[in-house]
């Protein structure tokens, strides 16, 4: 008869933790920091798609790092969550520490009761009417909650991102200040710019970054994404000309045509003498050339 196994509950908690967190580092990292009208989202994320930053409620952020089909599941959780707790109450009922701490009961269900953990890490934000009543909740795999009063990094190198927002980081700043020193502690530790002393790319930039704002200043829904031309205006980026910018320089400057091989009969190649062999030249000509 075989001895069925058997690991310590310890044992079975560490190597699921060590799991959580190795999945989670693999993933590029996500900053929440607070500014002077609110709370601003940066992650360091190329897909226009699959966002890693939503909104939940009126004035609730969501930010978090990971596995995508698990956190979006999450995500949507929290949504009905706070609707269906607004409908039955009030608005004013649906607070952040409510959906955070749904969260952390469910994470905590799911890392002890289920083989697998989740590999994700969350973070819950809420903007108050003035920057000492702005909220942000950091959620771990184990259901862990943290009351975090400036900043949130999560995933990949959460620690060099969090010392380097330690050393620049000061309450008050303003959107530009504020996504300019998120985004050069990004930079620092991303692979994408790794190369950066060999003529890479000195930080992220708009393309690879998805960026939001919770705006006290907006009456009812507070979130915001920033995209576009209005986010590299804010990063400094030097407008990329595309094609329909070069296209009146080409029209203005028509590319010379080639120098016909010698042994080419006269109207092939030439252009003092167009071809006329397809029928868009002028009658009369093709004429004479026919006598």
């Amino acid at each position: 008869m075989t001895m069925p196994y058997y690991a310590s509950a310890e044992q079975v908690m560490r190597d699921r933790s060590e799991y959580a967190r190795k999945g989670i580092s693999r993933g590029r990292s996500v900053a929440v920091v607070t500014y002077a009208d609110g709370v601003l989202f940066i992650a360091e994320n190329p897909s226009s798609t699959l966002h890693k930053v939503s909104e939940l409620y009126d004035r609730i952020g969501f930010a978090a790092v990971g596995r995508y089909s698990e956190f979006e599941s999450l995500r949507v959780a929290g949504i009905r969550l706070a609707d269906v707790r607004g409908y039955s109450y009030n608005r004013r009922d649906v607070t952040g520490r409510v959906i955070a701490n749904a969260y952390a009961q469910t994470l905590a269900s799911v890392f002890s009761e289920q083989m697998k953990p989740f590999e994700v890490e969350l973070c819950v934000a809420e903007v108050g009417d003035s920057t000492e009543n702005d909220q942000l909740y950091r959620l771990t795999f184990d259901g862990s909650i943290v009351d975090e009063p400036d900043f949130v990094v999560m995933g990949g190198q959460a620690e060099a991102v969090s010392g380097h927002l330690r050393e620049h980081f000061h309450s008050g700043l303003g959107l530009s200040d504020a996504l300019e020193v998120g985004v050069r502690a990004l930079s620092a530790v991303s692979p994408v710019t790794a190369g950066s002393g060999n003529g890479g790319p000195a930080q992220l930039t708009a393309a690879q970054l998805e960026v939001a704002v919770l705006d006290r200043r907006r009456p009812k829904r507070a979130f915001r994404r920033i995209t576009g031309s209005a986010l590299r205006t804010l990063l400094g980026d030097e407008a990329t000309p595309d094609a329909t910018a070069d296209a009146p320089a080409t029209a203005a400057h028509p590319h010379a045509p080639s120098v016909p091989e010698p042994g080419t009969p006269p109207g092939l190649g030439d252009p003092a003498n167009p071809d006329t062999a397809g029928g868009s030249g002028d009658t009369d000509t093709a004429a004479t050339s026919d006598d």
